[in-house]
């Protein structure tokens, strides 16, 4: 089944990966969303927990490990074409946990990293979504 005019949505799974009070961003190397900057991640693959596809997609795109992750979020990515259909739809799962290892630099279909401090993100012009799962999630790591 193609990702592209789906006939049902793909899971997509991501990881907010704070160092400090940086959080990891990554540039899109490919579509969707090519250019943009998001959170670190990508599709999850039959037979493979949402942990483990969370941790192989930071992995592969950014060189790094967290700690214990925590769910932060679930939420759907959906984008039309101009006359409407759905071109694109990703129900999208959201861990949070904190830097342990790695010097994040990027690779898979990533084309930069950056660790944004919070008064940094407005430049990187992130989903509203992004931005939202970015502030919960350092919120639930205080509390952990």
């Amino acid at each position: 089944m193609s990702r592209e005019y789906p006939d049902r949505p793909w899971v997509g799974i991501g990881v907010v990966a704070f160092h400090g009070e940086r959080v990891l961003l990554v540039r899109r190397g490919k579509p969707p969303r090519e250019g943009a900057w998001s959170l670190p991640g990508g599709a999850q693959h039959v037979g493979e927990r949402a942990e483990a596809a969370a941790r192989r997609e930071l992995m592969e795109e950014t060189g790094i490990e967290v700690g214990p992750l925590q769910l932060a979020a679930v939420f759907d990515s959906i984008n039309r074409d101009a006359a409407g259909a759905v071109r694109w739809h990703y129900t999208i799962i959201d861990f949070c946990g904190r830097w342990v290892a790695g010097e994040a630099r990027p690779a898979d279909d990533v084309a930069a990293v950056a660790w944004a401090l919070p008064e940094e993100l407005p430049s990187y012009d992130l989903t509203p979504d992004a931005l939202r799962v970015i502030a919960e999630s350092r919120e639930r790591l205080r509390r952990a």
